[in-house]
This record gives structure tokens, sequence and C-alpha cells, in this order.
């Protein structure tokens, strides 16, 4: 549907030439979203999804491991859509002490993700609401380290920016200029809290987020906290108990649709285009989560069935050392001693033992400094987080 009022333009002057930057109007749209049969079914779709998979979380033996390998790919992947080159196993091997070789610009980028989540999460915990103060926070700690650094971290922006293009004068789009983007957050913090409104906390996190990226108030960052915002949402509204829900996969393999229906949205305000997109990702996502944490479960299973096999306190031990590389699916002896309090020769040879039933693999190469992975979980996670030259 075609909205009339979807914002305004500015008209500023910066370095010499004008530029017509774009004020977006509050939300929630008027009139109101246009909820039909087809719509509406989308919107079912996701929320059945998305409760098998709050449900799925339940079934699996330790949610600890599945969430920690999920969150990092989710790092990497919404990472990459900002331009790194950075692996999941770049990111795990920049986790071990025992590897300082591990690349470090793009890693550190990813390596801040998972630091802002985990803030965000720690504090909604904490019953610290969802709002401005909370996004700068989350910023904070996403631009804390490495790139980004030099870019007022935690602030909102002082300055002009644009999207595409080398300036304001030829960019794709160009956001509210600096002196809107206070009360641009303010309405948007207004809507994160409305409940009058009666918006599903999906069609809620939906608008937000095309909203967020708008406003564009950070000088860096703005997509990836713009995603984060989504799962943060969710989990406040209680619809999903852990974070188990991440787009950027979605948003990566559909980038060209992705950026052109926010560009429909700033210019028809048909949100309603931009939400039947968003709702099957969800639908997608939700579902790829569940058969993915299935998958691990039964993996898990059988690996160990395996190992039980071989009998005798060999087994027991390798059991111990399985449950490591469940925890980090990349690991040296050194931290497989720590994890499990073997001695370095019971270590060793039970490793030797999962090595021998191809469930781990050293990838070194070398007598000393040996790493190990866990070869067929980093294989599941690793699907769709392969670096692109143009992502």
């Amino acid at each position: 549907m075609r909205r009339e009022e979807v914002g305004s333009y500015e008209v500023t002057s910066i370095g010499g030439e004008r530029v017509r930057a774009f004020v977006p109007a509050p939300l929630p749209p008027k009139p109101d979203l246009i909820l039909d049969g087809s719509l509406q079914q989308t919107l079912e779709s996701a929320v059945l999804a998305l409760g098998r998979l709050d449900g799925v979380a339940t079934l699996l033996p330790d949610e600890t491991l599945f969430l920690y390998a999920y969150v990092r790919k989710e790092a990497v992947l919404s990472s990459q859509i900002e331009g790194t080159q950075s692996s999941l196993s770049d990111l795990l091997l920049f986790e071990l002490d025992e590897a300082p070789g591990a690349p470090l610009d793009d890693v550190v980028e990813v390596s801040n993700y998972v630091a802002a989540l985990e803030h965000g999460l720690r504090r909604l915990r904490e019953d610290f609401p969802l709002s401005n103060r909370l996004i700068r926070e989350i910023h904070r700690e996403l631009l804390l380290r490495g790139r980004g650094s030099d870019k007022d971290p935690g602030e909102f922006r002082r300055s002009q920016n644009w999207i595409g293009g080398t300036r304001p004068g030829n960019a794709t789009f160009v956001p509210p200029p600096r002196t809107a983007v206070p009360d641009c957050m303010t309405a948007f913090e207004r809507f994160l809290h409305a409940e009058e409104d009666g918006l599903p906390v999906l069609l809620r996190a939906g608008l937000a987020h095309v909203q967020f990226e708008t406003i564009h108030p950070f000088l860096d960052g703005n997509g990836r906290v713009g995603r984060l915002l989504i799962t943060l949402l969710l989990c406040q509204a209680g619809v999903l108990r852990q974070p188990l829900l991440y787009l950027s996969l979605y948003f990566k393999q559909h980038r060209g649709t992705y950026y052109a229906l926010l560009n429909h949205v700033r210019h028809t305000g048909d949100w309603e285009a931009w939400l039947a997109f968003f709702l099957e990702g969800v639908k997608l996502t939700a579902e790829g989560a569940v058969s993915t944490a299935q998958r691990l479960s039964r993996m898990f299973q059988n690996d160990r069935n395996r190992i039980e096999e071989a009998g005798g306190r060999r087994a027991g031990s390798g059991l111990r050392v399985h449950d490591a590389l469940k925890s980090q699916p990349i690991l040296s002896l050194p931290a497989v001693r720590r994890s499990t309090n073997l001695s370095f020769q019971t270590a060793s040879s039970a490793m030797e033992l999962l090595i021998a039933h191809g469930i781990a693999r050293e990838i070194t190469g070398k007598r000393r400094g040996r790493l190990f992975v866990y070869d067929q979980y980093l294989s599941i996670l690793n699907e769709g987080t392969q670096a692109e030259a143009d992502t």
C-alpha cells in the first residue's frame, strides 16, 4: 500500500552543495497497516516457526552449546554484510590464546559484535529496557576496538552521513540531518515501548529495523546494530527465551531485494511489501535454526555412541574431550586439559581416539602448538558463512 506521508526532505548545505536529507515520519505508519489474507497468513506462519524454534531449544542436551556457536555464526554473517572477510574459523582461532596468528582487523570487528550482543542480552536480563541508552551502550561495545573506534562509539552522530556514493551530493540515500537525529530517536524509542497500538511484536520488529536503518543515527555500525535490534526486541517481548533467531544469512542471500525494499518503503510508504519479505525471512530462518539444532543433536549423540564403543577408561576420557570440543570446536591440547582436568598424556590419547573415529582433525601439521577441530560440527556451522569478494 502506498502512503503519502512517509517523511519529508530537509535541504542542507554540505561542502558547498545542496543536499536533500530524508527525515522519516514517526512510527507506526499512517494510515494503519493492512493485514490482508496473504500478509496475515505469512505472519501466522512466522509466529508458528518462532514457537517451534523456541521449543526446540528446550530439547537440546545443552542449549548453551548451540547458543555459543550460533551467536558467533551470526556475528560473522552480520559483519560480512558490512564488508569483512572474516570466517567463523578466524573468530574461533582469535578467541584461543594459543592462536595469536589469527587475522586481526576483520576478526576484531566480528568479536566486537559478539560482545555487543552479549551486553545487550545481559542488560535485558537485568530488566533494563530496550531504549536509546541501551542502543548507545551496544554501539559502544560494537566499536570499542579496531575499525570504527574513531567514529564516536556510543554517541549519536553530530555530522551528516550518507549511504552509497562518494559524498552526500551523489549518495544513494541521505539520512536525516544531525540536528534531526535526537527527535527521530526519541520518537523511535517511544515506538519501541508502545503498547496501545496493538501491533504484534514481529511487525514491530520489522518496522523498527527499517526505521533505525533510515535514521542511521551513528557514524558507523548502523547495519549491525539494526540487525541486533530484531533479536533483542523478540527476546525482550518473551517471544524467544534465547537469542536463536538471526536474519543476517537471509539478508545476505537476498541483499538486492533487502536494500531495494528499504528504499521502496522510504519512497512509497509501502510497509506491507517490506513486511512480507521480512516475515518470510523470519519463517525460513527459524525453520533453518530448528533443522540445524536437530542435526547437531543427532550428530553429537552419534559421535558419543562411537566413542563409547571403545570401552573402558579411554572411552571415558574421550567423552570428556568430546564435550570440550562441543563447547569450542577448535581447541589446543592445553585448552583441552584446562577444560577436562585430564593429564597431557590422557588428553592426547583421548584426542587420538576422536581422530581415529573421524570426529576430530589436527589442522596445523606441526609437532608443537597443535590445534584440533571438530570437523563435522564446524562444517555445519560454516554453512552460508563463506565470505564473498563483494560482501
